[in-house]
């Protein structure tokens, strides 16, 4: 019998995520199984509610990527009732999707993933001077970067190690073979990721002046609720905007000169994960940041489409709404649908939790059966994987010049070839990548507002159809965006001014997935078929790809039995 490896939970925020992957006898894995433990009532929740407060529910899905359910929700229900935002709605709201872009990514790379590269233990062995000397040529634009600083951190680090309480460093493989950084490599990491860690705390005040709060900032169905006066000690003002330029500022620093270097120097100590955890290489993009309205994504910053097979000579149209393209399956799911039907377009989707499984605590799940409280979304019958690469690779193809560039940077510097983009590292990478664009952008953008603010347009919002009798009786919307994790959008069916329907499929949903009927695995499952293990019984390697994808559970999975009670106990210790 071959050997299984379970890892559960294997996140590092989200804790729901359940991994069993199969070995063969040379400890390389030959099949794998990706499995929500994990279900909520959002969806249900929202049904015969006012659909104008449906963003408020979904915004707390989730407290990572916290906006991003409320922008698709406010444009779910926009769609729904042929709402058009004003044109600083739209920045506002672009601003806001990239401060959380940047911020997301700059944690993922420092607090959720680097570790998994990082030998936060060995970092005690290094020499500060050749720390700082490293630093120095890796970072040079980075002021903290001083033989004083780099012992001090040292001390500091070491007093953690003594005491036997890592704190944030606790549980991890340190001293596993799979680690190849130098001492002095990994103590300037771990130095970057507590400045990270301070800076993160600070960007997020963008929030603040645009919503009011982080997490979970104010939106509204027809803009944004942010009102603009220049002279107003309570409204948005000059200071308050010139508060926002200067947050922007320091996160285009950080992203180029700490985040991007620190990527690129990790990166080139582990040329093999380019050729590791590839999986599917077939790529969806909703596409975002719009700059003439929602309606036109010829005009998004993040270009939509489709990549089969690796085919980047191709781009296909993606439409949403079309029930021929999206569909969600339950062949491996723990839920039922009715009429003997397998697969549904989320305008008709059911959430009806039927487990199956076995009961908890388990060793291991049978892969031939259903095992996941995820769904399995489709495209046109494809399994794809959606999230930075997706958009990377899709912008490449695209033919986006902004995307050409910092792709063919980045490969130069590595001395490697676009087939790199096809793995663990490429995945990885591409977050880096983006956030270079998406700080660049942000910059864009505050401008463009400046620009309409100057020429006298500080409209941001239109509320002509706020009251629910300017309504149809009956009427369908969607509302799309790319969550840092990858596509996400929302489907609202409105009855009689409430809500009748509402289904969600988010990035998580798409790359975690199960099995499909036709035995297609998920993303997360696809890229760990092939990857050899040093030591089994310490996973590394599967953190390092599954991690590549900065899984995150709570937003996907949204399922709570009619009357409301336990289904099934999972205790995760």
């Amino acid at each position: 019998m071959a050997k299984r490896v379970v890892v559960d939970p294997i996140t590092r925020i989200e804790g729901h995520l359940r991994v069993e992957a199969m070995l063969d006898d040379g400890n390389k894995i030959h099949d794998a199984m990706s499995s929500g433990t994990m279900w909520r009532g959002i969806e249900v929740i929202l049904q015969g509610r006012d659909p104008r407060d449906a963003w408020a529910f979904c915004e707390r899905i989730c407290g990572v990527c916290t906006t991003v359910h409320a922008l698709a929700s406010v444009r779910c229900v926009e769609n729904s009732l042929g709402i058009q935002v004003p044109p600083n709605a739209d920045i506002i709201r672009n601003i806001m999707f990239l401060t959380q872009m940047v911020q997301d990514h700059v944690i993922h790379f420092y607090h959720l993933h680097a570790l998994d590269w990082v030998d936060v233990v060995s970092a005690l062995k290094a020499n500060p001077a050749a720390t700082a000397a490293l630093a120095q040529k890796v970072a040079p634009n980075w002021p903290l970067g001083t033989e004083g600083y780099f012992r001090d951190m040292a001390g500091t680090l070491k007093k953690f190690v003594d005491s036997g309480q890592l704190g944030i460093f606790q549980n991890a493989y340190w001293g596993h073979p799979a680690y190849k950084l130098p001492p002095e490599a990994n103590l300037m990491a771990v130095c970057h990721y507590l400045e990270a860690l301070k800076w993160q705390k600070e960007i997020i005040k963008i929030h603040t002046v645009f919503g009011g709060k982080n997490p979970h900032p104010n939106y509204i169905v027809g803009g944004m609720a942010s009102a603009i006066s220049m002279q107003s000690d309570n409204a948005i003002n000059m200071e308050r905007l010139n508060l926002v330029r200067g947050q922007i500022m320091n996160a285009i620093h950080v992203v180029e000169d700490m985040y991007i270097p620190d990527l690129l120097a990790v990166a080139s100590f582990y040329p093999e994960w380019t050729t590791i955890g590839g999986g599917l290489g077939s790529y969806l993009v909703y596409g975002d940041v719009p700059r003439n309205g929602i309606g036109d994504p010829s005009k998004f910053l993040f270009p939509r489409g489709v990549i089969l097979d690796k085919k980047l000579d191709e781009v296909l149209p993606v439409d949403p709404a079309d029930p021929s393209q999206i569909q969600e399956e339950i062949a491996h799911s723990w839920y039922d649908y009715p009429n003997g039907k397998t697969s549904l377009h989320p305008w008709d989707g059911i959430t009806s939790p039927k487990y199956t499984g076995p009961k908890p605590p388990y060793k291991e799940l049978d892969e031939s059966k259903a095992y996941s409280w995820l769904k399995s979304p489709r495209w046109k019958g494809h399994a794809v994987e959606v999230g930075p690469l997706a958009r990377m690779l899709v912008g490449f193809a695209s033919g986006k010049p902004e995307f050409k560039e910092v792709v063919t940077d980045a490969l130069g510097r590595l001395k490697v070839g676009p087939e790199a983009l096809f793995s663990t590292l490429g995945r990885t990478a591409a977050r880096g990548l983006e956030s270079r664009l998406a700080a660049r952008w942000l910059l864009d953008e505050y401008n463009r507002l400046i620009d309409n603010l100057k020429a006298g347009d500080s409209t941001t919002a239109d509320t002509k159809f706020w009251n629910p009798v300017t309504w149809n009786a009956e009427s369908k919307g969607y509302g799309f965006t790319e969550a840092p994790r990858g596509a996400l959008c929302h489907w609202i069916h409105i009855k009689d001014q409430k809500i009748a329907n509402y289904q969600i499929v988010v990035p998580s949903t798409w790359n975690a997935s199960p099995k499909d009927g036709k035995g297609q695995h998920g993303a997360y499952e696809a890229a760990l078929i092939g990857t050899p293990m040093a030591d089994p019984k310490r996973p590394v390697e599967i953190l390092r790809t599954i991690h590549s994808f900065d899984p995150c559970l709570a937003c996907a999975s949204h399922v709570l039995s009619p009357d409301g009670e336990t289904l099934a106990e999972v205790i995760v210790r």
